[in-house]
């Protein structure tokens, strides 16, 4: 066993003389940035501040730390609270609830310690330490052998067991500090939202449209939701359940903001115009120009649909191309290549599925035609729209545009949640 006394000066010269309890927040995408590292961190500490701002009176520090970025709390339970906030900011990879303390070996191994009787029942468990620079004057393989063995002694009905352990501790050498934890949880991963522009995003209270947002919101769009209503052919029932979709979404950064646009007369209208079997791309079309004049009017750089290729009539490949000859600005759609079954997967996962189960009348069934186009030809569509009154329509709905003020109600719909634990 390494002989701790000796070197006990030298390993306690961080100033750190109290033990912190704190949340290690860890990156992947972001490190890999480059020259534009220090903006995605900035971005993320930024998302994180107003995440933890929500329900902290006393906002903790939030602080770039050695590559990571770190939260300090007051205690136990505002460290596993922070946590499971922090786990839901787009950016995050890992969170860490632990301790952090001077570099003092004795001390760091009285907490391993702790935090593993803290941790009861369990049968076995390992250690996996490492120092994240060659300052430590011992190395990770030796921290390991020295840590494990001396817990060994001391938990004497436990096996160490390197595969698959019921407790792992993990002790990080970072900088001038130590840290200690046993709690780990996955984050969302992607990148900060506001690192990848604006987009809008057309959000129905269906399933598929909130995860297609929700997947731009990881990848660090900020999403503005546009919502085509059925009014005044149908109630508003599904202007009341997207706002609610809206609130799950704000658990991962939220909405930027909420356009609710009234389509279900001009629907009407161009039923009466347009062949029947041509009635769902002609509204898809007209969609298309809304999003791109809101677009356009809050600096968005794309447009952003929750279509599954094939999944319905209108998103076959001929029609996906009549559809988007209307528009300038890139389509994307995060869900293009998803089956239903992960779509409803992932809408579970992030809380919303419940939500648009819900029954609900809205623009996607009005006036749908009983046996659809599925392979639209583009020089027909072009002549049949080229003789609608579509700039008079274009006028009349941005005229008639809502924005809804969102409730940012912090949803957390993770189920699986920490559990806190004694850590001092």
């Amino acid at each position: 066993m390494t002989d701790r006394s000796s070197k006990k000066k030298s390993l306690s010269s961080s100033g750190l003389d109290t033990i912190q309890y704190v949340v290690l927040v860890h990156c992947h995408e972001i490190s890999l940035k480059g020259h534009n590292r220090a903006r995605f961190e900035r971005l993320l500490i930024q998302n994180i501040t107003q995440k933890l701002s929500f329900e902290f009176d006393e906002l903790p520090p939030v602080k770039r730390f050695a590559g990571r970025v770190l939260v300090s709390l007051n205690s136990t339970q505002d460290a596993f609270q922070a946590a499971a906030l922090i786990a839901d900011v787009p950016g995050v990879v890992r969170v860490s609830v632990g301790l952090r303390l001077a570099q003092d070996l004795d001390l760091i191994y009285q907490k391993a310690l702790d935090l593993a009787l803290a941790e009861e029942p369990f049968d076995s468990f390992k250690v996996n330490a490492r120092r994240a620079n060659t300052d430590f004057p011992i190395d990770s393989m030796e921290l390991n052998r020295s840590l494990g063995a001396w817990l060994n002694e001391r938990l004497v009905d436990k096996k160490v067991q390197m595969h698959n352990p019921d407790l792992t501790i993990h002790l990080e050498m970072i900088g001038a500090s130590a840290f200690l934890y046993t709690h780990t949880q996955t984050g969302i991963g992607g990148l900060p939202v506001g690192s990848g522009g604006k987009v809008v995003s057309l959000l129905s209270a269906g399933i598929d449209s909130p995860v297609a947002s929700w997947r731009m919101l990881k990848r660090g769009a900020q999403v503005i939701g546009l919502h085509f209503s059925g009014r005044p052919e149908t109630d508003s029932t599904s202007e009341y359940l997207v706002r609610q979709i809206a609130g799950r979404l704000d658990a991962y950064g939220g909405l930027h903001k909420l356009a609710v646009v009234p389509f279900g007369s001009y629907q009407r209208e161009i039923a009466s115009l347009v062949p029947a079997p041509l009635r769902v791309v002609f509204y898809r079309r007209l969609m298309f120009c809304v999003a791109e004049e809101l677009a356009f009017q809050e600096g968005a750089r794309a447009l952003v649909t929750g279509e599954s290729l094939g999944q319905v009539a209108s998103q076959t490949l001929d029609n996906i191309r009549a559809i988007d000859a209307v528009a300038n600005l890139p389509v994307l759609r995060p869900l293009i290549g998803m089956d239903k079954l992960e779509i409803i997967a992932q809408a579970e996962r992030i809380g919303t599925f419940e939500i648009s189960s819900q029954k609900h009348e809205d623009c996607c069934t009005l006036f749908t035609p009983k046996n659809p186009e599925t392979h639209a030809s583009l020089s027909k569509v072009d002549k049949t729209w080229a003789s609608l009154p579509i700039s008079h329509w274009l006028e009349g709905i941005m005229s008639e545009m809502e924005f809804v003020d969102l409730l940012r109600t912090n949803m957390n719909p993770y189920e699986q949640a920490y559990e806190p634990g004694v850590l001092a």
